[in-house]
């Protein structure tokens, strides 16, 4: 019954963006391409701002309120796989919006198929459950700040969350605000797109099976394998980190060859955000008595983003590889 009540909880909350969006589509064309009132003429002169008020009010208000309610903050961890679809499509369908038409299609696709894979990743990993839990960043924090956490989750968890999902997405509004020929350089970014959907995928499901083949182990009374070593993860700590990076830097080549370099500032914020958080994993890989000593020889060993061969503990290439 509480998996059935996040799904509803889930599928309505994004409701009161789509439809008043919906609602300023349908004035601006019912009306001769034109606005009649400031609050329509507003929203068609600034798609930026109006991006970010959706988010502002639908996300970290809303979202903030039943995550109170629930005393769970799980809904931002699965929105982060809706939001950039809704955002690509928000910025494509726009009066203003001008755009070659196979660059914008190729980078629609290409987000529904990011979208796909973390979503399946997401579900996979809750075992097709919804809202069955928060991330445990969320928790650590929330026993971290006591009684204060109720209002310190909405800047900690929605408002830095505006900047990193506005920011990461801000190419989608390249691509939708310049009219120029496909390109090169679009082949450049979408075979680094590509790479980053596919190298993440093969990532995680790596990590899946490792954690399902520990779970079966565990339910057996026999020992379970303390650390992942195998496949990507030989060559990378954080394959999957990786492969995500990928995805958002070959977005920002798209910005960077329609004039907009500058749209590569929310995937270095993003970037450094997930540096943090790579430590706080590694850290809390640390603390698990049974693995420590493996994961500590695996630090040594292993690169930690980008693959590339093992080294020996005491330095120089590993003669296995």
């Amino acid at each position: 019954m509480g998996n059935l009540k996040n799904v509803v909880i889930a599928l309505v909350t994004p409701l009161p963006s789509i439809l008043f969006y919906l609602s300023f589509l349908n004035h601006y064309y019912q009306n001769g391409n034109s606005t009649s009132s400031a609050l329509w003429t507003w929203c068609l002169h600034h798609p930026l701002l109006l991006a970010n008020a959706f988010f502002f009010v639908n996300v970290n208000l809303l979202f903030w309120v039943i995550g109170l309610l629930q005393s769970s903050h799980w809904m931002i961890d699965l929105y982060w796989t809706v939001i950039p679809v809704l955002l690509v499509h928000y910025y494509a369908t726009h009066p203003l919006a001008q755009y070659d038409w196979w660059r914008s299609r190729v980078v629609i696709l290409m987000t529904w198929a990011w979208s796909m894979r973390l979503s399946h990743n997401y579900f996979r990993r809750e075992r097709w459950q919804w809202g069955v839990r928060e991330d445990w960043r969320f928790t650590d924090m929330r026993h971290q700040y006591g009684k204060n956490w109720w209002w310190v989750s909405f800047f900690a968890i929605y408002l830095s969350q505006q900047v990193f999902l506005i920011g990461v997405c801000l190419p989608f509004y390249a691509v939708h605000s310049v009219d120029k020929p496909w390109n090169i350089w679009d082949v450049v970014a979408v075979a680094v797109c590509v790479c980053g959907i596919v190298v993440a995928y093969h990532a995680d499901t790596e990590l899946h099976n490792f954690v399902t083949r520990n779970d079966k182990l565990k339910g057996l009374g026999m020992p379970i394998v303390p650390n992942l070593d195998k496949g990507l993860w030989r060559y990378s700590r954080h394959p999957n980190y990786f492969g995500e990076q990928l995805w958002w830097w070959g977005l920002v080549i798209f910005g960077w060859n329609l004039g907009h370099g500058w749209t590569f500032v929310g995937s270095l914020i993003n970037s450094m955000c997930l540096a943090y958080v790579t430590i706080l994993v590694e850290n809390r890989m640390l603390k698990q008595d049974y693995r420590a000593e493996a994961y500590r020889l695996y630090q040594k060993t292993t690169s930690v983003w980008i693959p590339w061969f093992k080294s020996s503990p005491a330095g120089g290439k590993d003669k296995n590889t």
